[in-house]
């Protein structure tokens, strides 16, 4: 069994370039694999390994100046679900590109996954699901809001254009850990709105804590690593990544007449040339020769 941890943490990094070789060379000789993106305003990543790497690697980033207080998610799964280890440098580690906004001056008041059904519940609130389309497409809360944005920087645009809708509204967002709302309250405290609240520890910490009779999630979460989705009890769930656009696919959307294995599903069917599909088909014969030699 291998495990997987999910984190995210906004603290002050005066050089990310010196951060950066150290860890890379631990997790690589600890064998863990995955991404963790560094910036001046933190830290962001997943990454699975045994639970001796893990506990290393993490060990290695709450010793940072300012990480001590480190928090992160854990998960199972039988399979590792990165191909290799990524320590990337970012101007921001979940890019808004809003220069004003800093979790560190505030956010959202945080709610607790024990906490968070009675606060949806409430008629006077509204309920914004801060992520991509197609991490809502696969599941959401009831009744949630889908921006329908390409990319979390897009969010800004939406808010403008949308406010008015939630005159008088007390707003409650969520996203998959927690990161996006760290950004996105603080960017809504920034506008005048006087009650936000977010989700702590994201989809993934309720959909850990909430027993499914109780839930009022609908569907799937998209996760950025191999297992693609997960449910409650974060099991590992039905959706694969279509190598072809990289959105998640279902069990009947494998089964539909314009799903080809690695290269197109039924989303991007019209998305892209011939030479591309060929392309595509080429890459996945590699993949499929390389599964075969392993």
């Amino acid at each position: 069994m291998l495990f997987v941890a999910a984190f995210y943490h906004f603290a002050p990094i005066a050089d990310p370039s010196a951060v950066k070789p150290p860890l890379a060379k631990l997790c690589c000789a600890l064998g863990v694999k995955g991404s963790i993106l560094i910036a001046p305003e933190g830290v962001n990543g997943t990454i699975a390994g045994s639970r001796e790497g893990i506990d290393e690697a993490l060990a290695h980033i709450r010793g940072l100046p300012g990480f001590g207080a480190l928090e992160c998610k854990e998960s199972h799964t039988d399979e590792m679900p990165f191909r290799r280890m990524k320590v990337r440098l970012k101007r921001e580690i979940v890019t808004m590109g809003q220069p004003q906004v800093d979790p560190l001056a505030g956010t959202g008041h945080y709610v607790r996954a024990k906490d968070w059904n009675a606060l949806i519940d409430a008629p006077d609130v509204a309920v914004i699901d801060t992520r991509n389309f197609y991490e809502v497409g696969i599941g959401t809360f009831q009744g949630a809001v889908d921006p329908g944005t390409d990319s979390f920087g897009e969010f800004p645009a939406w808010w403008q254009a949308n406010k008015d809708r939630f005159q008088g509204k007390r707003i409650a967002m969520f996203c998959t850990g927690g990161i996006r709302c760290e950004k996105s309250t603080n960017y809504l405290i920034g506008q005048g709105v006087d009650e936000v609240f977010h989700l702590k520890g994201g989809i993934l910490k309720y959909l850990e804590d909430v027993p499914k009779a109780d839930s009022r999630w609908q569907g799937e979460c998209y996760v950025f690593d191999g297992r693609v989705s997960v449910g409650h009890g974060l099991v590992q769930g039905d959706h694969q990544l279509c190598h072809a656009c990289g959105r998640p696919v279902s069990t009947a959307d494998r089964a539909h007449a314009d799903f080809e294995q690695g290269a197109q599903c039924p989303a991007c069917v019209g998305e892209y040339s011939e030479s591309d599909r060929a392309r595509f088909r080429e890459r996945q014969k590699q993949i499929t020769l390389a599964k075969a030699r392993e």
